[in-house]
């Protein structure tokens, strides 16, 4: 059975540990027993020869001191109880009953000799032991030796082998892995890890070798599709005659087509990969580019060897639900604005040129209505009326298509002074009130004179509000009421009408003020749907905002707001 990776370092740690143990237990097992043998020379034998000398130095001066006799009965009485080796009892006893014959008559030196014999045999007891004592001593230390050398050289030999074998252990299947994760990095899928070892890094190679034979069918299965993708849609975004910019969810470039190098004067291979804001630091282009994230915007772009027109569009890239990228996208749109400025001037030159017949005509009318011209039958009075209806209709038509070229071409010219608001509703009502007379339409006029003045163009705000007045009359009803006034706001002066007409559905309302833009199902067939969306632009350039609000059978009020004085 395989020993996995963390038996195999338990088992190798612990034989370690417990031969560690052993070696210490042992050590300290010797030493002790050392100790305990030269302890037991010192307090038993060596004491015994240290009494033994004194015996004998105070038996020499027995003859000249006779208080040598209490230092020897001392001596004799510590002997006596330090006895430890056998026949040492003996001589001791023996010791005992001379020093008794010597006290009783100390001037006698008859005994002498026995009782140094006694101490002579004490000596030699105890200085055969403590040769006999040493040689165990010795022979314990050279034990202790032995075993405690076979045990280091043990050791030293297994930390020797672990030094050796276990680095290898660890790093080698590293290394491996490590190979193979380089190489899976660098898209060699082919890589295999062979590792034949029953533990965890043979079941962590196991594991890669699984993966990178997913990872071999995946590219195998897919990688020429991709290409094939990858190359079609960088051919059709280089086709393409619109600048095409790629970023990532970090702001970083992604790609470039043809037309987006020329705008930006840089190269793909040279931006790819970096930070977009990085960039912009540098290139004007790229800083206005990245000022503006969300929405639609116009640059004029020096391209072609001429001023174009671009029109810039961020596109934010999501997949599931998450925003992973931006593409940004600048059309070339000045052939239209060409076009659009040759209508323009083309409808500005054409309205220009038709108002003067057509005032001829008005005038011609006139005269032919002055009976010292002649007089004319109630056919030729009708045909007259029409000719009036169908000058101002056209007059009308060509004021508007006038004001719109002005207001396309950007040349809206303001004259501004300060003005009263009632001053501009006074002039407004007193211009339609022969069509509300028409259908007996009366109007309620909220008080003005109170007001503070406006910054205004007096003409073309008066032209706004009879413009508002002159729908609210046609889509009213006959004998109906209009309501008009000002009303002042925090530093700002709101005019507005409000008609009890037949009222526009509320989906109608966004696209109310734009260019040509007629409410479905409205009886107005001669307007041009432009009278709204000049009124916008007239207010919008005095810094105001205008609005409609309208409900389908409750009638519209429609209001613009201008800052006051």
């Amino acid at each position: 059975m395989a020993l996995r990776l963390k038996t195999k370092l338990s088992l190798g740690l612990g034989f370690l540990f417990v031969v560690i143990v052993a070696f210490g237990t042992m050590g300290i097992y010797y030493i002790n027993r050392l100790g305990n043998d030269a302890e037991m020379i010192l307090k038993n034998n060596h004491e015994s020869l240290v009494y033994a000398n004194n015996m004998l130095k105070s038996l020499d001066m027995v003859m000249r001191d006779s208080a040598s006799l209490n230092s020897f009965e001392k001596n004799l009485e510590k002997q006596e109880t330090n006895i430890t080796e056998p026949g040492e009892r003996e001589a001791t006893n023996e010791l005992r009953k001379n020093f008794e014959e010597l006290k009783a008559n100390p001037k006698d030196p008859s005994n002498y000799e026995q009782i140094r014999t006694s101490i002579q045999q004490i000596n030699d007891l105890n200085q055969q032991a403590i040769l006999r004592k040493n040689n165990v001593a010795r022979q314990t230390a050279e034990d202790a030796k032995l075993w405690l050398t076979i045990i280091f050289t043990l050791l030293m030999l297994i930390a020797f082998s672990f030094i050796y074998n276990l680095p290898g252990v660890i790093s080698n299947p590293i290394r491996s892995l490590s190979e193979g994760i380089s190489a899976i990095a660098n898209k060699d899928y082919q890589m295999r890890i062979r590792l034949e070892q029953n533990d965890e890094f043979g079941d962590l190679a196991n594991a890669f070798n699984v993966m990178a034979e997913k990872l071999d069918e995946y590219e195998h299965s897919n990688i020429a599709q991709i290409k094939f993708e990858k190359s079609r849609i960088e051919a059709i975004i280089n086709q393409m005659k619109d600048g095409i910019i790629g970023l990532d969810d970090k702001k970083h470039i992604l790609f470039l087509n043809e037309i987006s190098e020329k705008l930006l004067g840089l190269k793909e291979s040279e931006i790819v990969g970096q930070y977009a804001a990085d960039i912009a630091i540098k290139n004007d282009l790229m800083r206005t580019l990245l000022q503006d994230v969300n929405g639609k915007s116009e640059l004029k772009i020096y391209a072609d060897n001429k001023e174009s027109y671009f029109s810039k569009e961020i596109i934010d890239v999501i997949t599931n639900g998450q925003v992973i990228g931006q593409v940004i996208v600048l059309r070339n749109i000045t052939f239209f604005r060409e076009l659009n400025e040759a209508k323009t001037n083309f409808i500005a030159t054409v309205s220009h040129e038709l108002k003067t017949p057509i005032s001829s005509i008005k005038m011609s009318a006139q005269l032919l209505e002055d009976e010292r011209v002649g007089k004319l039958g109630a056919e030729q009075k009708e045909l007259i009326t029409g000719i009036h209806e169908d000058a101002e209709r056209l007059l009308k038509i060509t004021g508007e298509l006038l004001n719109m070229a002005q207001v396309e071409t950007g040349n809206i010219q303001l004259k501004l002074q300060a003005t009263q608001p009632s001053t501009i509703i006074d002039e407004a009502l007193q211009a339609v009130l022969v069509q509300a007379e028409q259908k007996e339409i009366s109007f309620k006029k909220s008080e003005s004179n109170g007001l503070p003045l406006v910054n205004i163009d007096a003409e073309k705000t008066a032209w706004v509000l009879i413009n508002f007045l002159t729908n609210a009359i046609k889509y009213s009803m006959e004998e109906s009421t209009i309501e008009l006034g000002a009303i002042s706001k925090e530093k700002e002066v709101e005019f507005y009408v409000q008609d009890h007409g037949l009222g526009i559905d509320e989906k109608y309302l966004p696209k109310i003020f734009d260019r040509y833009y007629k409410v479905p199902g409205t009886l107005d067939r001669a307007g041009t749907g432009l009278g709204l969306a000049i009124s916008k632009e007239f207010i919008e350039a005095q810094g105001g905002t205008i609005k409609a609000e309208s409900k389908i059978g409750e009638g519209s009020r429609f209001s613009f707001t201008l800052k006051s004085v």
